[in-house]
């Protein structure tokens, strides 16, 4: 046996033999206190709740469930827990704690009128001291809805506010991180991943924000329990229902109609959501005014259950989404276009009487694409993507609160890829294949001024085929405070990508992407993060953070646009290099809250021996965002948006090249020339610098029977010109969205 695999095995049975032999601390003088938060009204989990046991000095935050966990707490004494969360009035509530017991705390938050960020208790600060949390960034449903609104709320498009992130501009909602490629990017839904979150050509997120409870986005170097992408780790958890009451709401914007109905059942509760367009006109200012007839809906739904009669502790969730696009001319001389998901996911939740955690989940998720080419030179193309995947993670706190960490996936894929050329030919480019993957992970907690979490992923085998695999993906990360309001973080990872997808980098707008199981003769894409910051909070309620980072990534399946002959390769091995350095500033002020954020990256990619900066690759990004709680149901919000200029490339010149088809047409050769474009070489220049003003006024309106919320917007207050391309055909200058009214409104019952 390989003597790496065998050193990993002996890891996985000293750290069992850890978890289940380590002097514990649960005895005559201690016991652990764990609890879960949930908003009063509708019994919905609160994540990144702020909770403190002020005479142990001792806080954390709630997870994205709303629990917390303390391990060896001082027993046969009065102790008192604080719970503050955005927007909900701070609780204190007294509880006492029995020698070798849990004690189970259930502490329910009431809604207030504190704008969104204003609070912050103590024991966040205590929180802070050790926990490794570099490059994550959590957004709870207030904190999304108080960005400024494009259209409406947008949960891709909010991100574009964060340093590190890149948009290519106003007609897309892809976004890259940290010189990464889009398809480097993992979506996850309930941990199911959805491999096309985007509607109307990609302008658009697919996911309605009205199913969401939180996010927690992973810019780099993310924990071990995530695989599958180079680049970043976005993790969308969704609402659970309305436990309290049946309630709707519905609303309407100048984009698409959508309603949401949620409600108790017994043992649990359920939500159900849907959106559909209802106009494009608002799209073609996205795209010069040209009409496209884009069509989309999205659905979802959740169903929860859980009832200590028939299994305590226990909690089992059964979830779906599904969303579609539909592009269809009727026109014989524009290509159509289909695309849709379909997620289905199964989860089962076990709390214990001992401080052990363990979920197991089955997930289902399936995209179809199809190109429709009628009497256009475009390719008839089919793609398929199934993916079934079963984990299990199991998490145990010991009583000094370190955590131990353990997880097994299988995960099989399915791709289809089938092209039609002209003459009718079809070919089939599909392929499936199985991974196997366990990973292992030992968080240091114990220490009040330091954190570390140190893991390896195992790859047992390779989608592509080709036997057992055997390849390690190790991470750490670590925090290290040296007075309260300093502290140095770092994280350093190796990661691993088994799919891609097949694009244009010369696409203004990407219609469409297949994606494929990178093939056997390629290995699979790898990369390096290393990744260091420095947090600072020397002004109450300012938080200062520098982040710097380098990666690179090797053996990137690039499509081979040089290829000549038939024998050569579809993809070549390719590289990749980005770095820069990331400022974020956070400041909270009785009711204004300001996000201040800049950017300054450097991204590379090699291909063929051409080195080249991608697209996307801005070398200075900022972004100021503010939000006003003007009272009496009022807020306001500001967004400003800075670019340097992306790359592209420039046309050199033209010159005519000889129609082939007059040789068979009978036509005259002399007279049968067109003009062909010389261009320059790649991404040599920039286009002009790119900034905006977005400004949304909200009024909430309350009745006795609803509430009424009315967001209106001005996109581009100042009618900026920014550049969007040059038209290669001819020479024009097509810009991107002019100033642009809009409003949204929303009624709940």
């Amino acid at each position: 046996m390989n003597k790496r695999i065998t050193l990993f095995l002996y890891l996985i049975m000293f750290f069992s033999v850890l978890l289940f032999t380590q002097k514990s601390a649960y005895g005559q003088e201690t016991g652990n206190v764990r609890g879960i938060v949930t908003d009063s009204t509708n019994g919905e989990a609160l994540p990144f709740c702020s909770v403190y046991i002020p005479e142990l000095k001792r806080g954390m935050t709630t997870d994205a469930r709303g629990i917390f966990l303390f391990t060896g707490v001082t027993t046969n004494k009065r102790l008192s827990i604080v719970i503050s969360y955005v927007g909900y009035n701070t609780k204190k509530q007294y509880f006492l704690v029995a020698p070798q017991k849990m004690t189970q705390l259930k502490v329910q938050l009431s809604p207030s009128n504190i704008n969104i960020g204003e609070v912050e208790v103590e024991g966040e600060r205590v929180r802070r001291e050790n926990a490794t949390d570099i490059n994550l960034q959590k957004i709870s449903a207030r904190q999304l809805e108080a960005l400024p609104k494009s259209v409406e709320t947008d949960v891709l498009r909010s991100l574009q506010y964060m340093p590190g992130v890149q948009f290519t501009g106003d007609a897309s909602a892809r976004y890259y991180v940290r010189g990464g490629s889009n398809n480097q990017n993992l979506v996850l839904i309930d941990d199911a991943p959805i491999y096309n979150p985007y509607h109307a050509l990609g302008i658009f997120s697919a996911v309605d924000p009205e199913m969401i409870n939180s996010m927690e986005f992973y810019k780099g170097a993310y924990p071990t329990e995530y695989s599958g992408r180079l680049s970043s780790v976005l993790k969308i958890i969704t609402k659970d229902g309305n436990r309290n009451r049946m309630s709707a709401q519905g609303s309407l914007s100048f984009l698409s109609a959508k309603a949401l109905v949620e409600g108790p059942i017994p043992g649990g509760s359920f939500m159900i959501t849907g959106r559909k367009s209802i106009s494009t006109e608002i799209l073609k200012k996205f795209l010069n005014d040209k009409s496209y007839p884009i069509d989309f809906y999205d659905a979802s739904f959740k169903v929860n259950y859980a009832d200590p009669a028939v299994l305590k502790d226990a909690k089992f969730t059964l979830h779906g989404f599904f969303s579609g696009d539909n592009l269809m001319n009727n026109n014989p001389l524009k290509q159509d276009f289909k695309w849709s998901n379909t997620i289905i996911g199964l989860d089962y939740f076990q709390l214990s009487d001992s401080p052990l955690f363990y979920d197991v989940s089955f997930n289902y998720s399936k995209v179809y694409g199809e190109v429709f080419p009628n009497d256009t030179p475009t390719k008839a193309s089919q793609n398929t993507v199934e993916d079934a995947c079963a984990k299990v993670d199991v998490k145990y706190v010991y009583d000094n609160k370190d955590e131990l960490n353990v997880g097994f996936k299988i995960q099989e894929i399915h791709t289809g890829l089938i092209l039609k050329n002209s003459t009718g030919f079809v070919s089939d480019l599909g392929t499936k294949g199985t991974e196997i993957s366990v990973y292992l992970k030992y968080m240091m907690l114990r220490f009040g001024n330091f954190g570390a979490d140190v893991g390896t992923r195992l790859n047992l085998t390779r989608l592509a085929g080709g036997g057992f695999a055997g390849m390690f993906e190790p991470r750490a990360r670590f925090t290290y405070r040296f007075i309260p309001e300093l502290a140095l973080k770092g994280a350093w990872g190796i990661y691993q990508q088994e799919l891609t997808t097949i694009s244009d980098e010369n696409e203004v707008i990407s219609l469409y992407e297949p994606w494929i199981i990178t093939p056997l003769y390629l290995k699979p894409a790898r990369s390096i993060h290393y990744t260091a910051g420095i947090e600072t909070e020397f002004v109450k309620d300012l938080v200062i953070n520098f982040d710097g980072y380098y990666k690179i990534a090797r053996d990137l399946a690039v499509v081979n646009d040089q290829k000549i002959f038939p024998e050569e390769k579809d993809l070549i091995p390719g590289s990749s290099e980005s770095y820069g350095l990331e400022v974020l500033l956070k400041n909270s002020q009785n009711n204004l809250n300001v996000n201040v954020s800049y950017t300054l990256s450097w991204a590379f990619i090699e291909a063929n021996g051409i080195r080249y900066a991608p697209r996307y690759d801005s070398r200075h990004n900022l972004n100021i965002t503010l939000d006003y709680n003007l009272g009496a149901g009022w807020s306001a919000s500001v967004a400003w948006v800075y670019n340097s200029g992306h790359p592209f490339t420039q046309i050199r010149g033209y010159c005519d090249k000889l129609n082939a088809d007059a040789i068979f047409t009978g036509g005259l050769i002399l007279q049968s020339y067109l003009p062909y474009i010389l261009l320059g070489d790649r991404n040599m220049a920039r286009l002009p610098d790119y900034h905006r003003l977005d400004i949304t006024l909200s009024k909430q309106i309350t009745f006795s029977f609803m509430k009424l919320y009315v967001d209106l917007s001005v996109i581009n207050a100042y009618d900026r010109k920014n550049i969007f391309y040059f038209d290669r055909k001819t020479g024009e200058r097509v810009n991107m969205l002019p100033i642009l009214p809009t409003a949204t409104i929303k009624a709940e019952l």
